[in-house]
């Protein structure tokens, strides 16, 4: 079972809010039944709070899955006895990047489409730096360190024994002409690119301006799949911007997304190739 919260916290309130759904209920009646407010629902739903487990044996009942309860009880007693990875970091990235982080770490699969700079994941040290302090020039130093380090410290995460997960990346073509000021950085980044792709739990492929129009112009995204103990999980499509992240676990939005990935992938280079066009890039930059 994955050892974060948070993640356990979200699937417990995902669980939650899709078995009410699936019996036709709304939150009202789900409130009266608790004797409680309806607002206590809804934070149960959305990762507010957690249940009791005398809240969550009668929801679970009420629900008609009774039959559950041993589980999401195991399920309450890790999600509230647990401690995320990232707590020593706790406030170096915004509050809303938490999630991701306990996700990330958790998944057995992480797919993206990346069509500005390298993933965080697959960062060197230097390439992370240039790329944070190009977002935020007025990032203290001190400031920035730390979140170099926490950009190093999730790529564990790669090391992960005796299951990593399987990490799918297309990058646009354009990342590679994207170089930081120092070209060395982006030679050292592009050969950690064309090393981690020698990995049987990593596959790098680059989308080549060739491609022309394709189905990722709407901009980049993640798609994260977690263990099969969360049962009946769709997934989450994290959308990453400056201000505040995107999360979607709709489950028909989350197949959208994955079949946009596909395409994505259709259309750009195989690893063999997109070897070869790392590699060239590299001799271009030296």
């Amino acid at each position: 079972m994955t050892s974060s919260p948070t993640v356990l916290k979200r699937y417990i309130a995902l669980e939650l809010r899709r078995l009410r759904v699936s019996r036709g209920l709304r939150r009202e009646q789900t409130a009266a039944r608790l004797r409680s407010a309806v607002s206590h629902v809804t934070h149960l739903e959305t990762m507010r709070n957690l249940p009791r487990a005398a809240e969550l044996e009668v929801l679970l009942e009420f629900y008609g899955a009774a039959e559950r309860t041993p589980e999401f009880l195991d399920l309450l007693d890790a999600a509230r006895g647990g401690r995320d990875w990232w707590s020593p970091f706790r406030g170096t990235e915004p509050d809303w990047f938490d999630l991701y982080l306990a996700m990330e770490a958790s998944a057995t699969r992480i797919e993206s489409y990346d069509a500005l700079v390298v993933p965080g994941l697959l960062q060197t040290a230097g390439y992370a730096a240039a790329v944070i302090a190009a977002g935020q020039p007025a990032l203290a130093t001190a400031e920035l360190r730390r979140r170099v380090e926490l950009r190093l410290a999730r790529q564990a995460v790669l090391d992960r024994r005796p299951d990593p997960p399987m990490v799918c990346c297309v990058l646009d073509e354009s990342v590679l002409l994207r170089t930081p000021p120092a070209a060395a950085l982006m030679v050292e980044q592009l050969r950690r690119l064309v090393a981690l792709g020698r990995r049987a739990s990593v596959l790098v492929q680059v989308l080549p301006l060739s491609a022309g129009l394709h189905a990722g112009v709407n901009g980049g995204l993640t798609v994260l799949t977690f263990p099969p103990e969360l049962s009946g999980d769709p997934g989450v499509v994290y959308l990453d911007n400056p201000f505040r992240g995107t999360y979607c676990d709709n489950p028909g939005e989350v197949v959208a997304y994955r079949n946009t990935l596909a395409r994505v992938r259709i259309a750009a280079l195989d690893p063999d190739e997109s070897r070869f066009r790392l590699v060239s890039r590299i001799k271009e930059l030296t």
